[in-house]
């Protein structure tokens, strides 16, 4: 092989925006050794094992690529503080359990997952997991999201879900649609975060508010998505927020193929 064939080096390094649906600072910052092996032994820890393919298994093939190109050192971390580096958080919902991966002093969530879990037991003893709905959906984004204020793309999907859920395919007044829309209002003429009404706020407990609910299909997940998305300027939806969330349910119910 000649000179002029010899493979190139990477230009830049692998930074969290390149792999993962983050924005802001974390989006332009490389993935150093020291956040995959600190995510590695959080997953262990919580998980019990490393995700295959999962967040862990991302970062850490990201921070070999960045290493061998010369873009980090090892043992190099990009969040210098470790009980503040990474977290894995799981919270057990109706028929689910939803686990949030964070980074950060920030604690910007990089990746979530929303599993099936026991809820029934058959005649023969047997456990049986019954389909997540819609409104196990949505509380399960108070897990993953719930800190983010409300705005006009949570509330659409939100009323999209609600839509869905509904068999006359109706907006319930004071429902949790006309909640959020209410929210996302409020939120239009307030300047800080931090005064704003956030997703906890409007989704606890939405699957007892919900005046009807079903299981989420593949095509309710679509439905959802699509709202969100043309009612975000930077057209994409939150991580872990309304549509990430029905979209992790319908998979699990396509999966689950009961």
């Amino acid at each position: 092989m000649s000179q002029q064939e010899q493979p190139k080096r990477p230009q830049e390094p692998i930074k969290y925006g390149d792999v993962f649906d983050v924005s802001g600072e974390l989006a332009d910052r490389p993935i150093a050794p020291e956040d995959a092996r600190l995510m590695q032994a959080k997953e262990t820890s919580v998980l019990g094992h490393t995700q295959k393919g999962g967040i862990a298994a991302t970062m850490q093939s990201a921070a070999t690529a960045n290493r061998r190109g010369g873009f980090v050192e090892p043992g190099v971390a990009t969040f210098l503080d470790p009980d503040r580096g990474v977290s894995v958080e799981q919270t057990d919902v109706p028929g689910a359990r939803v686990t949030k991966e964070s980074i950060g002093v920030q604690d910007v969530t990089i990746g979530q997952y929303v599993e099936p879990r026991p809820v029934a037991t058959s005649a023969t003893g047997m456990s049986v997991q019954s389909k997540i709905t819609i409104g196990q959906a949505l509380e399960a984004t108070v897990h993953s999201a719930g800190k983010k204020p409300v705005d006009q793309s949570d509330a659409a999907a939100v009323q999209a879900a609600e839509v869905r859920a509904s068999s006359n395919n109706v907006i319930a007044p004071g429902g949790v649609a006309a909640s959020a829309q209410s929210a996302a209002d409020y939120n239009a003429a307030i300047e800080r975060d931090e005064n704003k009404i956030k997703l906890v706020d409007v989704l606890a407990g939405a699957a007892g508010k919900l005046q009807e609910d079903k299981a989420v299909t593949k095509q309710d997940a679509e439905g959802v998505v699509s709202a969100e998305l043309r009612n975000n300027p930077t057209m994409s939806t939150y991580p872990g927020g309304v549509a990430d969330s029905v979209t992790a349910a319908a998979r699990l119910n396509e999966k689950a193929n009961i």
